[in-house]
């Protein structure tokens, strides 16, 4: 028979069988489409061999009127401010003790010391700085005291535990000085969505008499958005805290109440925006006016162009309004001439319409749901949302998103972990990814990406934990587990740490059969079509594996090849004058369906798949 073409549809399914994704790709890693085709998607390097402390899930990147790029993270145990490859601490503090206040008790050749505090309202994992203590005995002197230390154990209401970093090497008890003082910072959240039972797990008079209850801890997320060069943030459930750019980067946040002139600011907030047009500051899920409660349906805002001021008033536009389908609101994000406003049951825009109202509320979508509070983004003038059931987008109406790898996805996600999903865009490559948590793990673990333009979906594995694709930097940037910030799209290999590897990568076909499947077929030649612009190896390659069976409930042949191989590389081996690679690979494969497999793991390479061709013939029908 003559060279047949193998041409498949651009994007992964998985909605169907392998056989009945005939023609079509059915698996993938680290890969993406460009035009139809599947390339390796780019690297990533690390901004700065600096970390931080603790699993960041908020990202926001903004710009000084001097033009100084910030990068504000947020962690479940404290919130910096990037900029110049450094991590400032800018975690607000909750309490200062007054002096004398704090006491010590050290054990000789213990490292754990003993910390008496009566109001200190601290849990463990929590950050405290002490200041004018004195030596407390030994070797334990002022200058190993006064620094900050985080919170080892919770011995009482009164009294908790840290960590020395040298043995005393003396007991000592009820010293440090009476000008002692502890700086306590907000308060550390968790990790991960952790189930809790028992006393304490659930509202007051809940479950019945001698029976426990149970509930979920939620994790730590900082809600932050910047108010022209500076910085308004806090962490769910909790206050407002304001940070001015002009303090510097070593200038910790304060309350947005005790800024001069403040009135009624909420004192908290599930979520928070800044609307980029009118410069009005959302609080969405707040306190009532007058009340330190919490109304998860209540949307409070400040008066224009000033965050302190929260009191209505006929000279002013500061406002609320409480919505109504759903039990709470869950987030938020700003739009085209609109704030869109998601609760766990439905759509919500707020349009500015002017006084007296000030911000109009129109129901857009009903019997939808969301994620999380960082499962939405904006981009091509579209918002994209993962909900608990699918994908939705909303162009001015919301639609259900058609989804190739639906059932993939929702069959295989950790529900507990919902929290923890984020989306954000790749929009160079006019892509919508969104992370996850996979059904057996507690990290994100896997993605999706949507291709806006091209209408087609492709999914992965990758441990990410917050992204943010922004115009102020040359690449997205993302968080990773390894508590530190990559630019991705950087390069075509993994430098998470300073140390390069090389970035695995695949993509496999559905199953292609010859005629109408009645016959088997015995291939032993294939012309690749491959491309391998930006790798910076001088020869970069791919393995390309055909995978035949003999019908679709069978397993893959063993062995896949006869008297022959079904795997060959195809490798480039000059890029001057004329890119020259492997001609044709030999391969002797026999069976009735077959799939074709692309993969690599070696430094310095990049490539796409185009359109190969085959050699084969008819093989009887047994």
């Amino acid at each position: 028979m003559p060279l047949i073409k193998l041409t498949f549809k651009p994007g992964v399914n998985r909605e169907v069988t392998r056989y009945a994704n005939e023609a079509g790709w059915y698996e993938s890693d680290k890969v993406r489409f460009r035009e139809g085709l599947p390339e390796k998607i780019g690297g990533w390097r690390r901004m700065s061999a600096n970390r931080f402390l603790g699993i960041c899930r908020s990202l926001n990147q903004w710009a000084t009127i001097a033009g100084t790029p910030i990068v504000g993270v947020g962690t479940h145990l404290k919130f910096y401010i990037e900029s110049g490859a450094q991590y400032f601490d800018i975690t607000p503090i909750r309490l200062t003790s007054s002096a004398g206040d704090v006491t010590f008790t050290a054990v000789d050749g213990a490292t754990l010391l003993t910390v008496i505090d009566a109001d200190h309202g601290a849990k463990v994992n929590d950050f405290v700085t002490f200041s004018g203590a004195d030596s407390l005995g030994g070797n334990v002197t002022a200058g190993v005291l006064n620094k900050e230390y985080q919170i080892t154990n919770i011995v009482s209401d009164g009294t908790y535990q840290v960590i020395l970093n040298i043995p005393a090497t003396s007991s000592d008890s009820g010293d440090g000085g009476t000008a002692t003082i502890g700086a306590y910072q907000e308060n550390t959240g968790s990790e991960i969505v952790t189930a809790i039972t028992g006393w304490g797990a659930g509202a007051w008079s809940a479950g019945t008499w001698s029976n426990g209850v149970s509930s979920l801890e939620a994790i730590r997320i900082w809600n932050q958005t910047n108010f022209g060069e500076d910085l308004v943030y806090g962490p769910v459930g909790g206050g407002l805290f304001y940070w001015d750019a002009t303090t510097g980067f070593t200038t910790r946040g304060t309350a947005v109440s005790s800024l001069p002139d403040a009135s009624d600011v909420p004192t908290v907030q599930n979520y928070m925006l800044s609307s980029d047009v009118f410069r009005f500051l959302f609080c969405f899920g707040t306190n009532l006016l007058g009340s330190n409660v919490i109304d998860p349906m209540l949307i409070r805002w400040s008066d224009q162009e000033d965050v302190t001021m929260w009191t209505p008033e006929p000279t002013n536009q500061a406002g609320s309004i409480r919505l109504s389908i759903g039990a709470e609101i869950v987030t938020a994000i700003q739009a085209r001439q609109e704030v869109l406003v998601w609760t766990d049951a439905a759509l919500y825009s707020l349009q500015y319409v002017g006084t007296p109202a000030v911000w109009g509320v129109t129901l857009v979508g009903n019997n939808t749901s969301i994620a999380s509070r960082m499962s939405r983004t904006f981009a091509n003038g579209v918002c994209y949302w993962m909900g608990k059931d699918g994908f939705y987008q909303y162009d001015g109406r919301v639609q259900s998103l058609r989804c190739d790898l639906k059932r993939f996805v929702f069959d295989d996600i950790n529900r507990q972990q919902y929290e923890q999903v984020f989306a954000s865009t790749v929009e160079a490559f006019n892509e919508v990814w969104f992370f996850y948590c996979s059904k057996n793990s507690t990290v994100c673990d896997r993605y999706v990406i949507f291709n806006y333009v091209e209408g087609i979906w492709a999914y992965g594995s990758l441990r990410r934990s917050a992204w943010i694709d922004s115009g102020l930097n040359d690449y997205p940037i993302a968080a990773t587990y390894s508590n530190n910030l990559v630019e991705h799209e950087n390069g075509v290999d993994d430098n998470e740490t300073n140390v390069m590897l090389p970035i695995k990568a695949f993509i496999q076909s559905g199953e292609f059969d010859l005629e109408d499947g009645d016959r088997v077929m015995f291939v032993w030649r294939c012309l690749p079509d491959m491309n391998f612009s930006g790798s910076t190896s001088t020869d970069p390659s791919v393995d390309m594996t055909f995978l035949p069976r003999y019908s679709s409930g069978a397993p893959y042949n063993d062995p896949l090849s006869e008297g022959g191989l079904s795997s060959q590389s195809v490798t480039r081996t000059t890029t001057v004058p004329v890119e020259q690679y492997t001609a044709q690979i030999d391969i002797r494969v026999r069976g009735r369906q077959m799939a074709i497999r692309i993969e690599s793991e070696e430094l310095g390479n990049s490539w796409q798949f185009g359109t190969p061709r085959i050699e084969m013939r008819q093989d009887g029908r047994r």
